[in-house]
């Protein structure tokens, strides 16, 4: 490993040359970006101009697509850069503030996520209580707790990386991961060991616990009603349901590949894998939410036909 401490620069190792196709690489991530504006902002319009839709589940849908808006930026707007770019340096205050953007991003994914659920819990096992639970203030609270926490946590992470001497520069992703960087230390990384534990152990083992712990009370509430209240349930729950999913898969695959050599894998299949919770969700939510529930769908056909 090179003699490096604290180099001014990393390099982003993953990237490879694929010469002239990187115009037409360029175009396609281009364009993929500008869908992920351009449908996670007309949501967010539909949420916000609509009245009959500013009630919790919708307010979260649109903090949701807010969060997917600002995770792609952190990630697409360097990436795309990277592309047409014959090398892939990246400055040390740069890359820890892409560090910061990418984990808060993911964080607050899950615990909008797991506001989502609660949610879904509370209108389909107590309903009676829902409005006095699910207040204006309630939601307030429970979004303040969902931003600030991983806010702080994350910093401090990012903090006690930035002050490790490291041996090398190469982190090998086509984007700034903290791991990576505390992996290419000169000295014992025990402590970053343990507060990432504690971050992961709280943000993301504690969150999945919650969702499936909501779900699973739903679970027993429907086997005790109608086929009809089952099918209204599962037309609610259906989108958070995929949207977990989709997250919880997608997260996984990334932790997984921050764990092993991904110079050892084929440079195609690791970067696909590299880039499938900046891309997927951000792309995936609209669609869910914009097809699924009924109420949005039909304000999006009605916003459609007066542009035409």
């Amino acid at each position: 490993m090179e003699n490096i401490t604290n180099p001014p620069y990393f390099n982003l190792t993953m990237f490879f040359n694929i010469g002239y196709y990187c115009y037409p690489t360029f175009v396609l991530c281009f364009l993929v970006y500008a869908f992920i504006i351009s449908s996670n902002l007309f949501i967010i319009v539909v949420i916000a101009q609509e009245k009959s839709l500013h009630e919790p589940m919708y307010i979260l849908i649109m903090c949701l697509c807010l969060n997917s808006l600002y995770g792609s930026a952190g990630f697409f707007l360097r990436f795309l850069r990277d592309l047409l770019s014959g090398t892939h340096l990246i400055s040390r205050s740069g890359c820890f503030t892409q560090i910061y953007v990418i984990y808060t991003y993911a964080s607050y994914e899950l615990t909008i996520l797991s506001i989502m659920a609660y949610d879904r819990y509370v209108a389909v096992c107590q309903p009676l209580h829902y409005h006095s639970k699910m207040n204006p203030r309630m939601i307030s609270k429970l979004l303040a707790l969902a931003w600030i926490y991983p806010a702080f946590t994350t910093a401090a992470c990012i903090y006690l990386s930035s002050r490790l001497p490291l041996c090398g520069n190469r982190i090998p992703k086509v984007f700034c991961a903290n791991w990576p960087v505390v992996k290419l230390s000169c000295i014992s990384t025990e402590l970053n060991n343990l507060v990432g534990m504690l971050f992961t152990t709280t943000t993301v083992f504690l969150s999945l616990a919650f969702v499936l712990y909501t779900y699973l009370r739903i679970f027993f509430v429907c086997r005790r009603h109608s086929s009809e209240f089952k099918r209204k349930v599962i037309q609610n729950c259906l989108p958070h349901i995929v949207t977990f999913i989709t997250y919880s898969i997608t997260g996984f695959c990334d932790i997984v590949l921050s764990r092993i050599d991904n110079e050892k894998l084929n440079p195609f299949l690791a970067i696909v894998l590299s880039l499938e919770f900046v891309v997927i969700p951000p792309i995936l939510n609209p669609l869910v939410y914009g097809l699924k529930l009924p109420e949005i769908r039909k304000l999006m056909l009605r916003m459609l036909s007066c542009l035409k």
